[in-house]
Parts: C-alpha cells; structure tokens; sequence
C-alpha cells in the first residue's frame, strides 16, 4: 500500500522535512507525460521503502503549490528532490526509474543504519554528490553547509537554472551524453547559470556555520543553445569577498578591495570535466560565514559567463593548531 503524502501546503512541506530524516518528493504536473510514466515506479518504492520518522515519500504539484516549486527552483518536469536531515543530497531530473530507484533505495538503507547518529548534517555516509576535481588532502566537501534558502544572484538568465542550481549535487547535465547533448528525456534541462546583460555575475552565499574555504571547484561546460548562436564564456577574472551581510551590487564591488582576486588561465579548466580548481589563501577565509563571489569577466570577447556547479571545500569550523594553520597559510602564499 502507498504511503506517499500529497502536499498542500508549504508549511505542511517544512513540517515534513523536520520530522522525516530522508524525504523524497516528486515535483509533477497533471499534464506531463513522463510524470505519469514513473508515478507507477514511485508509488512502488514508496509502499516498500517508506519508514515512519525515517523515509517519507511525497508529491507535489506544481500547478497547484507554485511557492514550494519556486521555492527549489523547479523548472522540468518530472523533477525529484531527495532530502536527508533537511538537506537536498540528490536531484534527479527527467523520469529515470532506475537512477531514481538506486538512489532512493541506498538512501533508504542509510536511514535505517544510522538512526542512532546525532550528526545535524548528511555527512560522510549519504550518497556521494558529483565533483568535478579532486579533494585537497586534509579537506573535503562542505557544500553541504550552504544556506540554500539566503542565496542571491544577480545579473542570471531566468530562462535558466538560478542560484540553487549551482549547488545541486547532480552531474551537470551536459556531461550525461557528451558534447552539451542531453539525454532525450532530459532534453528540457537547463540546469546551469548563465548571465543576462552582459558578462558580469554576483553571488551572495550564506552559510549555516563557520567555516575554513581551502578551494572552490567551478564547473562551466559552454556551447551553442537553441535559442542563441553566442556561445557563452567561461569566468577569467573572479573577485571573492569575505563575511558580507548580503549581496553587493556591481559599483559597490568595484569600489571594495577583494579578500582575494583570481584570474583563471585555459589550462586550468579540466577538459574532461570543465571544472577550474580555485585555490584560496587559506589565512584569508577562517571563520567565514558568507561569500560573494563577483564574476567579472569571461575568457573572451562575448557578453555572457556560464557557470554549471560551484563546489566550497574546507571543512567545518572546529578549531585547528595554530602551527598548522601558519604553515598552510606560508604554502598558499
């Protein structure tokens, strides 16, 4: 039997999340094709695999709660979020049942081996979110750490994907069949960023606890669109701002100096993954709380920046030795 809740309301969605150490939820539509072609898929996983307390399973449509997909960024239907201890660990967008019943059923697993744990994050042991670069010895993902829910962006296409997207922990879409050609049901995936007037690119992001950044992973993959014949740039000259209240407008960054300033040559994309490994001066980004990372220009002569991923690597702010810190601090210099 289903155990699957529909939900009617955001706050009911909110409640959900906090009682619930996994949630996934299937954003659909009425009239969608694909939606209906995996609801039998969903409905079966969700009569085996739904634990009280521990896996719930939802839907949500998105005609009728347009807060709660505005809200996570929904732009394709059918698109699945799954949430452990309150926080996206995978999207999956287009209707791939087996991808969809992997992913869940390890998730499910999880849940049930690790009630006892006490971690408010989804740590070492959720499903591995995709990077395109390695990890610095020492360091690892805190991406997870973000505050989805203060993000800002400005200067973003809104056809295409907004801040959130930047942060799935999913494969960029344009690397599932080589060459920026997607799968045909995900044909209507659009899940990068791309700026709108011109080449310039603002992102506020807000953390929910202190942390040491060592690196930042940027992922851009550019190529001809439909709808453009431009194809867009990747980021060159990057400015990088520390423990700001909020978002800074274009002028007001010009005029500030940066905790740190970068400039990306073409041999530092990976070709494979066209991802840039940005080191930051470690000394620089103790105890931060936000960052505004400004793009202020491309590696061309075009007038739009695309981003795919942006990955934080650190690690949380738990104290290190002073002895240590001044070393990796004299190395990053």
């Amino acid at each position: 039997m289903s155990q699957t809740k529909h939900i009617s309301s955001a706050g009911e969605f909110t409640t959900l999340l906090a009682s619930s150490r996994v949630v996934v939820t299937d954003f659909y539509a009425d009239w969608c094709g694909p939606c209906k072609q995996i609801a039998p898929v969903y409905e079966q996983l969700s009569a085996q695999l739904s634990r009280p307390s521990k896996v719930t399973f939802t839907k949500v449509n998105v005609d009728q709660q347009t807060e709660i997909a505005q809200t996570y960024g929904i732009t394709a239907m059918p698109t699945f979020l799954i949430f452990k201890n309150k926080q996206i660990v995978e999207t999956i967008r287009g209707a791939d049942p087996r991808k969809l019943s992997d992913v869940v059923k390890k998730l499910a697993a999880e849940a049930d081996s690790d009630g006892s744990a006490a971690s408010g994050g989804f740590g070492e042991s959720s499903v591995a979110t995709w990077l395109g670069a390695s990890l610095p010895k020492g360091y690892s993902d805190v991406t997870d750490q973000v505050d989805v829910r203060g993000l800002d962006l400005l200067n973003a296409d809104s056809r295409l994907g907004n801040a959130r997207t930047l942060f799935e922990g999913s494969r960029p879409s344009s690397l599932n069949a080589g060459k920026g050609k997607t799968k045909s049901n995900d044909k209507d995936i659009k899940d990068w960023v791309e700026t709108d007037t011109d080449e310039q690119l603002m992102l506020y992001i807000p953390f929910q606890s202190t942390l040491k950044i060592h690196t930042l992973h940027i992922t851009s993959l550019p190529q001809k669109s439909e709808e453009d014949d431009e194809i867009p740039m990747r980021p060159k000259t990057i400015q990088v701002y520390s423990n700001r209240a909020h978002v800074l407008g274009f002028e007001e960054a010009e005029d500030l100096p940066a905790t740190q300033a970068i400039t990306l040559k073409p041999q530092d994309w990976d070709e494979k993954t066209g991802t840039a490994k940005v080191e930051l001066r470690f000394v620089k980004f103790q105890n931060v709380t936000s960052l505004v990372v400004f793009v202020v220009d491309g590696d061309g002569s075009g007038e739009k920046v695309r981003v795919d991923r942006l990955r934080i690597i650190g690690e949380t702010g738990e104290k290190r030795e002073l002895g240590k810190l001044e070393k990796i601090g004299d190395h990053a210099d």
